[in-house]
């Protein structure tokens, strides 16, 4: 007993699905390419200690700017200048790297449960 065409659709629709996702793919890629290059611009700034200490980062993962008010520089103190410091670097990243994924979840829709970009 012989049933029309394969359990799949056929052959040639295959194909033309394949063509329609490779596509999408490569029109995905470019989005992503562009959102990286855009991200890669924009600049990410928090502060720790109530201000004292601010950091801005780069959404190319490099730290751009320190600022330190005068009255956080305690010589005997120095763990706390470093905490602080560290403190507000992170959180720069952390601002970088939520909206790098956010953004990049816009294009992928969240292919796979997310990307980690």
């Amino acid at each position: 007993m012989a049933k029309g065409r394969g359990g799949y659709g056929g052959f040639g629709g295959g194909m033309g699905n394949m063509n329609n996702l490779m596509k999408q793919a490569q029109r995905m890629q470019r989005q992503m390419e562009e959102k990286t290059a855009e991200l890669e611009d924009k600049e990410y700034t928090a502060s720790a200690g109530g201000g004292v200490v601010e950091v801005t980062v780069s959404g190319k993962k490099e730290v751009t700017k320190v600022t330190l008010k005068p009255e956080v520089v305690d010589p005997d103190d120095i763990e706390m200048l470093q905490d602080l410091i560290m403190a507000a670097t992170n959180e720069a990243f952390k601002q970088m790297e939520e909206e790098t994924q956010k953004e990049m979840s816009k294009i992928t829709g969240n292919l796979g449960g997310g990307l980690p970009f």
